[in-house]
């Protein structure tokens, strides 16, 4: 594998994690404390970063490190399946759903409310 071929695996994977937790540029930046122009540079491959960073960025992205550096078709089938099939629409279809459990237990006195 080259460099090239690395970079482009971890920038499409950053990308693919970021956007499946809905987090923009601008917010997974400041989660990590770092700026916005730097973020960009990583996801398009012109910048590498430091092991620290790459901690950073797997514990915002609740992965390990290692998931970054792993090409696409060899992410785990229920990880995949969930960064490429899942749309907003069906997220937020399941979210309701969840929602109207809760509530009906809720109204059932059965669990706490959300804090």
């Amino acid at each position: 594998m080259t460099e090239h071929e690395l970079r482009k695996i971890l920038s499409a994977n950053l990308k693919r994690y970021r956007n499946y937790h809905k987090f923009s540029q601008a917010e997974l930046a400041e989660k990590l404390d770092i700026s916005i122009p730097f973020l960009s540079d990583v996801e398009n491959g012109r910048k590498w970063i430091s092991p620290l960073t790459l901690v950073k960025f797997a514990a915002a992205l609740k992965i390990e490190p290692y998931e970054l550096f792993k090409p696409k078709d060899s992410l785990s089938p229920d990880v995949a399946t969930v960064l490429s099939k899942w749309s907003d629409e069906v997220a937020d279809a399941v979210t309701q759903t969840l929602d109207n459990i809760r509530g009906h237990y809720l109204s059932q006195g059965d669990i706490p409310p959300k804090k």
